[in-house]
């Protein structure tokens, strides 16, 4: 309960805040509406246009709060719009449905999972050549992090647009953008788990007459799961976020990349909100996977 009760506080004061910004950033809009309407231009509540900034049309024209938590299309919908948008799209509507966020998020989890396997196996590859290579340590290690400074934005279209023009299309670029993503965690974390080991333990083993893969199997191994699973958390969110970045320049309508992309063109803020909801609530669902996996196998290390 002691676990349960600050993340309870936490969420409470993000949905009060929330509902705090609705009607500052929808008070113009909803003026405007009521202005068209003329539900509320009468002597006893005229609309008060003196002073133009949010803050001021909101104190001066309080009346017209509660419309800005009921408009068609907000610029910032409230938070009971957006879940009536999430029951509506996900138990409302079959799973194979165009207008189904289950079915966009399966295909966006599809090359969130491809990807994060092909980052973690590269991350961790590259991870045992750095800490048993010199020379790799030196030249790899740098060029991981250099193409970290490289903005998703900016290459995810490069992928796609090269591999298109080769005949590669659907899963599979997304699937790299995702790994190019998620490497990179799973690198450093397991760098740093493999060299945990302390020189008296290292030491020790020398004396037991050890070979460098009983070390590793023994030893680097081991010590390195905490970590592991530490950068597996993260790796996992930024593959989920590479599949989304990689539905974008696609311009198609699949996935939640693409759910997202269609609600800008149509001005449905509602509908990029649901999108990002259910794409947070995905990425911590996968989050907690990987860490019931790393309880089970600490415990079944005697790690824990």
């Amino acid at each position: 309960m002691h676990k349960v009760v600050p993340v309870l506080t936490v969420v409470a004061a993000m949905f009060a805040l929330w509902y705090a910004a609705v009607p500052f950033m929808n008070v113009k809009e909803t003026l405007t509406g009521l202005e068209r309407a003329g539900a509320v231009v009468t002597p006893d509540n005229p609309i008060e246009r003196r002073d133009a900034s949010s803050f001021g049309l909101v104190f001066r024209n309080s009346f017209a709060i509660p419309a800005t938590y009921a408009q068609d299309r907000p610029r910032l919908p409230a938070p009971h719009q957006v879940a009536q948008d999430l029951w509506e799209t996900t138990a409302l509507k079959k799973v194979s449905s165009k207008r189904s966020l289950v079915y966009h998020g399966w295909i966006t989890l599809s090359a969130t999972l491809l990807g994060f396997a092909i980052g973690t196996a590269a991350g961790i590859l590259l991870a045992v050549g750095i800490v048993h290579n010199r020379a790799m340590d030196m030249s790899v290690m740098p060029w991981a992090i250099a193409s970290q400074t490289i903005p998703i934005l900016a290459i995810a279209p490069m992928i796609i647009v090269v591999l298109n023009s080769i005949g590669v299309q659907g899963l599979i670029p997304k699937a790299i953008i995702s790994a190019y993503l998620s490497f990179f965690p799973v690198v450093v974390g397991m760098v740093k788990g493999l060299r945990a080991p302390d020189a008296m333990q290292l030491d020790l083993l020398k004396t037991y007459n050890a070979s460098q893969n009983q070390g590793f199997w023994k030893l680097r191994l081991p010590a390195s799961m905490p970590y592991l699973f530490a950068s597996l958390k993260i790796g996992v969110a930024a593959a989920l976020v590479g599949a989304i970045v990689a539905e974008l320049p696609a311009g198609g309508a699949r996935g939640l990349g693409g759910r997202m992309l269609t609600g800008s063109y149509y001005g449905q803020m509602v509908q990029i909100w649901s999108a990002l909801v259910f794409a947070a609530v995905l990425a911590a669902a996968l989050v907690l996977l990987i860490g019931f996996a790393q309880k089970l196998t600490l415990k079944r290390m005697d790690l824990s």
